[in-house]
């Protein structure tokens, strides 16, 4: 949001304090400032000029003015401006002289573009019916999340307001509502619902002239980032700027009738709007209408057919109050976000509406001099209630902030700020709420505390450590180990990522995820993010498509919710790891490996057993993660149709289950006391036959006194019948109280043979 430096002046009676002091003031005492620009810095040293004569440059496009350049006599300047002629008045710039088409040209005579006045570079700035040239300004912008809650801001009396207070200064308030006439205007208003549109009001004028506006204004309107365009969409966009009321202007005589209603559209009605987009409206858009049809998107944007143009000459002008919810849904439904849609959704005060007209009457007359005002006002508006007194109890307050106030002191801030204060007794205000700030601004005690801590300063206020008793918070036992797990996948060189929980149908379609599975959102923050992730492998899919146009190889991981349809309508978030390890290396499955070797350190003994594919997985390269008895996540790798140039392993693991599997504490284990054995199989089975279902065999007939079994090699060839293959393991075992015997070790060696043997299993010995 843009302020133009100038404009709060003219609001501040005295004001001197230099942009640059007052943009941090305003910073530390209502709302966070980006920074401070210069606008229209030739501009203090133009004057204006008159061309006495003008001879065109030999094979140059540009001529030779001679200038009348008031204080700074006679000029000789080169210029390019296709209506440079004898007799024009125009702008002077005096600039050092330089050589231009071989001639000297000592300044210049400038475009509107060249002034910062607008965005009109067509030729040089025609002075007409005595105009005078605008000032320079400065710009201070703000941050908008800071006024979000603001409407008054978001315009400048509603900051002049804020500056007055804080400088000290007298608020100079530019309306005056005795320009208003009397109820009973020429066209008549009808609302249909009063909680969509609380306000609706409007003048008509005839004998408009729709032409340039005065450069004063162009040169306001552009500082603070408004396109001039002509007089009258200039008087709307600089009220707009001014009192934070958007308005609109119609061609009264394109309009069907002499009603003019606000209600929800029709299912299927259209409007071609002013930016020539046509837009097909449901019932949940509130719309402006004429006897025809929509003739406007209330709080949006106007419709085209019956726009002001140069031919008009008779005008409704319409000052309106609309539902912040419904402008907010109407604009995002229809992806179009306006000036007027950013205030209306701020909950505008719906009083400001007669304010905004009375003002528009006294621009008028300068803006279009022979318009007249036809008839009365029209008004049609819900019953205002007026807001309640807020109780101010000093002592309370000064136990908030932390700092003594004078009663004197607080019912000076909260005057300066226009809140009215009554005291009921001694140290006991009633405060009573400004409409501008009662629409869901100021409405209780605490609000009030904020009012008077930023005037004083919250610098101003010693920091005191807190006078109860403080103890220690402990994390929730899901956030530590949360905590834990992240330790342990960014200890195995993992870098964590985040994505946001949306995705679009086109991504749910091209993994394959059923997108009505998922939960839809009615209000997306942005396009393709309609719908809520049913698994992280979206976002880490997009981060490894990115990621490898960059790297040959990267690890990354994303702890986030699963988002599913639950039962009654509440979704059920479930907490999930996913992890992916890249390489462009062809031909290796190390990537499911060290996957595996990852999730052991989450889950030391884990089992892994094949599974079906999913649409997203290799057909071939999938399997479940299974401890403790149940199955706690999968790994598998990415289909390649699905990345380009490499190869991508996911483990996916449900955090609900690990945690619930993972034992509370460590059991101590003392180190062993005597030695360790060992011994080799070597196990003939089928080709493809798993290696850990042959492991989880050996150990259950080894039983306890194995103290481990190690995968060591696996063999086919000429040894080895066909259709078969040799699974190498060693055995090593141990007592805690003894030393194991031979006897004892060939037992069990005998014991696990002839239980592999009852299975079907030959043996290589």
């Amino acid at each position: 949001m843009k302020f133009s430096y100038n404009w709060i002046r003219g609001f501040v009676d005295g004001l001197d304090v230099p942009a640059e002091a007052l943009e941090r003031l305003i910073t530390m005492k209502t709302a966070e400032c980006e920074g401070v620009e210069k606008v229209g810095a030739l501009l203090a040293d133009a004057v204006p000029a008159t061309v006495e004569a003008v001879e065109p440059i030999e094979n140059s496009h540009n001529v030779k003015a001679v200038v009348d350049a008031g204080r700074y006599g006679r000029k000789v300047v080169v210029c390019g401006a296709k209506n440079c002629r004898p007799g024009i008045r125009t702008v002077y710039v005096p600039l050092a002289p330089k050589v231009v088409s071989g001639l000297e040209s000592d300044g210049m005579l400038a475009s509107a573009a060249e002034l910062q006045i607008s965005r009109d570079d067509a030729g040089i700035i025609e002075l007409r019916g005595g105009q005078e040239i605008p000032f320079p300004d400065s710009v201070i912008e703000i941050d908008n999340k800071s006024i979000t809650h603001r409407p008054d801001l978001w315009g400048h009396h509603g900051m002049a307001r804020e500056v007055a207070a804080i400088t000290g200064k007298q608020l100079r308030d530019p309306v005056w509502l005795g320009n208003l006439p009397l109820p009973g205007g020429p066209v008549q208003i009808e609302i249909e619902d009063l909680t969509l549109c609380p306000r609706y009001t409007a003048l008509v004028f005839e004998n408009v002239s729709v032409q340039p506006s005065p450069l004063w204004l162009q040169a306001r309107l552009t500082a603070v980032g408004l396109s001039p365009i002509n007089n009258i969409v200039d008087l709307t966009n600089c009220l707009m700027a001014e009192l934070a009321q958007p308005m609109h202007a119609f061609d009264r005589a394109k309009l069907h009738g002499d009603t003019i209603w606000a209600r929800p559209a029709r299912e299927g009605e259209r409007l071609v709007a002013l930016n020539d987009e046509e837009y097909v409206l449901t019932p949940a858009n509130l719309v402006i209408a004429d006897a025809a049809g929509p003739i406007a998107l209330a709080g949006v944007i106007g419709g085209r057919d019956s726009a002001i143009s140069a031919s008009t000459t008779s005008i409704v002008l319409e000052s309106a109050n609309f539902n912040a919810a419904s402008v907010r849904k109407t604009s995002a439904a229809l992806k179009l976000r306006t000036d007027a849609s950013m205030r209306f959704e701020k909950s505008q005060d719906p009083h400001n509406t007669v304010r905004a007209l009375a003002r528009a009457i006294d621009l008028l007359s300068v803006l279009s001099p022979l318009a007249r005002l036809v008839g009365g006002l029209a008004d049609c508006a819900a019953p205002f209630r007026e807001p309640p007194g807020v109780p101010l109890d000093l002592d309370w307050l000064a136990r908030k902030l932390g700092r003594e106030l004078d009663a004197k002191k607080v019912e000076h801030i909260l005057k300066s700020l226009q809140f009215g204060v009554t005291e009921i007794r001694p140290k006991l205000f009633s405060v009573t709420v400004p409409t501008w700030r009662a629409t869901k601004d100021v409405a209780m005690p605490d609000d009030l505390v904020e009012e008077v801590g930023r005037m004083i300063g919250y610098d101003s206020i010693e920091p005191q450590p807190p006078l109860v008793p403080c103890a220690p918070s402990f994390d929730p036992p899901e956030r530590e180990f949360l905590r834990g797990v992240k330790r342990a996948i960014s200890a195995q060189g993992f870098t964590e990522v985040s994505n946001y929980s949306f995705i679009s149908e086109e991504e749910a379609r091209r993994l394959g995820l059923a997108v009505e599975a998922h939960v839809r959102v009615l209000n997306p923050i942005a396009a393709g993010q309609e719908l809520l992730r049913t698994s992280l492998l979206p976002g880490i899919h997009r981060n490894i498509v990115e990621n490898a146009k960059h790297f040959d190889r990267f690890r990354i991981f994303e702890t986030g919710h699963e988002i599913h349809k639950g039962e009654g309508g509440k979704p059920d978030e479930r907490p999930h790891l996913m992890a992916a390890l890249f390489t462009k290396e062809d031909g290796s499955a190390a990537g499911l490996l060290e996957l595996k070797r990852t999730a052991e350190c989450l889950a030391p003994g884990l089992h892994v057993r094949p599974a079906a594919p999913r649409s997203w997985e290799h057909p071939a390269r999938c399997a479940e993660l299974w401890w403790n008895g149940r199955e706690f996540g999968r790994l598998s790798e990415v289909h390649p149709s699905l990345i380009e140039n490499g190869r991508a392993a996911v483990l996916d693991i449900d955090l609900t289950l690990l945690q619930e599997l993972t034992p509370a504490r460590p059991s101590f284990k003392p180190v062993p006391r005597f030695p360790t054995s060992a011994f080799d199989l070597s196990v003939v089975a089928d080709a493809r036959e798993l290696a850990g279902t042959l492991e989880l065999e050996i150990r259950r007939f080894a039983g306890d006194l194995a103290e481990s079994i190690q995968y060591v090699r696996e063999y086919q060839g000429e040894q080895v019948p066909a259709g078969k293959k040799s699974v190498s393991y060693r055995v090593v075992v141990s007592a805690p109280d003894r030393t194991l015997s031979s006897n004892e070790i060939t037992s069990l060696r005998n014991r696990i043979i002839e239980g592999l043997n009852s299975l079907g299993y030959e043996l290589r010995v």
